[in-house]
């Protein structure tokens, strides 16, 4: 477990099967930014790719999105993305935090509409705003425990 007053870069997930949004942030600082999105269809692209961000970024932890049903039950992305985030912790020897992604793309939208990106720009925008929002999230839960 990453004790509180730790401080460092992390690097956060929304895993899609076309498409993982990314963003970044930092533990002292607790405000997550977009950061990029990657385009890849398979899980050793997406490691691949994960792997130049990581040597980039130097995240002392990784949070990936847990995606559900809105009351919660579990289904197929779920699971993928429970698999995939041992095969980040196997493959990059650290710390990976699940949190419940659930409403982050809508929300991840209507945030890009209000600020009048619309139509393939929004596309490629809100799985890296999605991301940001899995991350803020998972700052905001560690202000509270």
């Amino acid at each position: 477990m990453v004790d509180a007053d730790t401080h460092g870069t992390v690097l956060a997930f929304d895993l899609g099967l076309k498409r993982t949004g990314v963003a970044s942030g930092n533990l002292s600082i607790g405000v997550a930014h977009p950061l990029t999105v990657i385009q890849a269809e398979s899980t050793e692209a997406r490691l691949a790719a994960i792997a130049r961000l990581i040597a980039e970024w130097q995240p002392v932890l990784l949070v990936l999105g847990l995606p559900t049903h809105a009351d919660g039950a579990e289904h197929e992305m779920t699971r993928a993305a429970k698999n995939f985030a041992r095969k980040l912790e196997s493959h990059f020897s650290l710390p990976v935090f699940l949190v419940d992604e659930r409403h982050t793309s809508t929300a991840a939208e209507s945030a890009l509409h209000e600020r009048g990106i619309h139509g393939k720009k929004n596309k490629a925008l809100t799985d890296a705003v999605a991301a940001q929002l899995i991350l803020q999230g998972f700052f905001d839960a560690r202000l509270i425990a």
